[in-house]
């Protein structure tokens, strides 16, 4: 996940959802389905307050619709959830899942009227496992507090979404979440061994397995994992590890162009290296920084490369990678050779969110920002990241990309001015801008955040018919009657 600058999201511009009649709630049903559920739920499970409801209204995704739900249910239990999953299907009311709503989507966003499900009162840690490396866990449990209880066994958990010290299991699992480390370590789908379910009706089932292998019948664990909470609800997870990561050492590259800096990612995966995090931040995002006051950016880079290694030999395989850098036309690398300098390092892509934060402070108005999640080939990084530059201008914004170089996910992030109209409307045609360039380059449209509502449209224009129509059978199998978060993904 990309880095979250620290300014609001957009609210009064964006407009809320016109709920379809067959998913609102008529009033004088909202007392039949508050008693039908408080019969199985405890009282504080229940929430109809209007601080709750708007709390939970909304994840943090920009620009996309949201609706008022007519309850907020917060389960403890899989068989509270069966329950109100059960109650939702009999009553035709709509049921949107809900994590710590850190998406950046809309999937988590309320429809008018529907049942707001949050797991994040399942937040217990079952089992941890070291002799087989697995963990089993409920979906509300962060995945910082989940990565700290498995250290004390000698192992980790990789998936490390930028927002990791406040998303939750349940919601990495909604959207394959990914993180810096993942061009090494892979993505939360590649740690998903099994997961226990409610479907819509409220029937209970388990997917996959305990065991290093299995191919038994189709594969409807990695089917869940990134299907948003559209096919079904995760209750519980059983989760791999690995053994705890070793030291890592850092290392940053400067370039004067961005073909050099791509030069340099491509030499440096053609030579065979594995780097534990290999990130990319373009002009504006490199100024950001140095600005910001991190001692080791210079400005005026076109181009800065952070990469890592933790290797058994990092020292040797980070000179290596340096040489590579060089060559390809770095002005400026600087190699960390202790853990703390390899800190500093990292703390330049740490630095990003607070960096476009305080660029934010000095628009006036109401400074807001969105955050793109746009992967390409990765031989097409330099050329796209010049066009979101030409976007920028051609749009009288700042774009700050940074991003996955290893894997080619990039994250342009427009910080602009919400309650100006005009500079609203100019944020939204280079988000369609961006989404449409990094298609024509044979990119996806949501490399680890997801379609939710935002980028419906954006699916449609990537799949091919034959696809999309396999796709909207599929939740019509799972949900018949279209009632758990409809309007997110596919519409059935």
């Amino acid at each position: 996940m990309p880095t979250d600058p620290t300014v609001s999201t957009p609210t009064s511009s964006t407009p809320t959802v016109s709920t379809p009649a067959s998913h609102a709630v008529p009033a004088a049903d909202v007392t039949l389905l508050l008693d039908r559920l408080s019969a199985r739920l405890p009282a504080d499970a229940l929430r109809t307050d209007s601080e709750a409801l708007a709390a939970h209204a909304r994840d943090a995704a920009p620009f996309s619709e949201a609706g008022t739900p007519a309850v907020v249910t917060l389960p403890h239990t899989a068989e509270q959830v069966a329950h109100i999953l059960r109650t939702a299907y009999e009553l035709g009311v709509p049921v949107v899942p809900q994590g710590a709503r850190t998406g950046l989507a809309g999937a988590a966003n309320a429809i008018d009227g529907c049942i707001v499900l949050s797991t994040a009162r399942m937040d217990q840690i079952l089992e941890i496992d070291p002799a087989n490396r697995l963990v089993r866990c409920e979906p509300g449990v962060i995945t910082k507090h989940l990565n700290d209880a498995v250290a004390a066994h000698g192992l980790t958990y990789p998936p490390d979404p930028a927002s990791w010290e406040r998303c939750t299991i349940g919601g990495n699992i909604a959207t394959g979440a990914g993180g810096i480390c993942c061009v090494k370590y892979g993505v939360t789908a590649d740690y998903v061994l099994g997961l226990d379910l409610v479907l819509p009706d409220g029937r209970r089932m388990r997917t996959g397995r305990d065991t290093a292998k299995g191919v038994a019948g189709y594969d409807l664990t990695r089917l869940i994992v990134g299907s948003e909470g559209t096919l079904a609800v995760v209750v519980g997870a059983t989760l791999a590890l690995r053994p705890a990561r070793p030291a890592a050492l850092a290392l940053l590259a400067q370039f004067p162009s961005l073909t050099a800096a791509g030069d340099a990612v491509a030499a440096i995966t053609a030579a065979g290296h594995i780097p534990s995090a290999l990130e990319l931040l373009d002009r504006a995002t490199s100024q950001a920084v140095a600005d910001h006051g991190h001692g080791l950016l210079r400005p005026g880079s076109a181009a800065t490369l952070i990469v890592e290694s933790d290797t058994a030999d990092p020292a040797s395989d980070l000179h290596a990678m340096g040489v590579l850098c060089k060559e390809a036309g770095a002005d400026h690398v600087h190699a960390a050779s202790t853990p703390e300098e390899s800190r500093q390092v990292i703390e330049a892509r740490r630095l990003v969110s607070p960096a476009l934060g305080a660029f934010a402070a000095t628009l006036g108005g109401k400074p807001t920002a969105f955050i793109e999640d746009v992967a390409v080939p990765r031989s097409e990084l330099p050329k796209f990241i010049g066009t979101i530059e030409e976007i920028a201008q051609r749009n009288r914004l700042r774009i700050f990309t940074l991003g996955h170089a290893g894997d080619g996910n990039l994250h342009p992030t427009v910080v602009f001015d919400e309650s100006d109209p005009e500079e609203f409307r100019r944020a939204e045609n280079a988000y369609d801008e961006i989404m449409a360039a990094g298609l024509a380059l044979g990119g996806t449209s949501t490399g680890e955040h997801g379609i939710g509502t935002l980028k419906r449209e954006w699916l449609t224009r990537e799949l091919d018919p034959a696809s999309l129509e396999l796709q909207r059978g599929l939740k019509r199998l799972f949900d018949p009657r279209n009632l758990l978060n409809p309007g997110k993904v596919v519409e059935a």
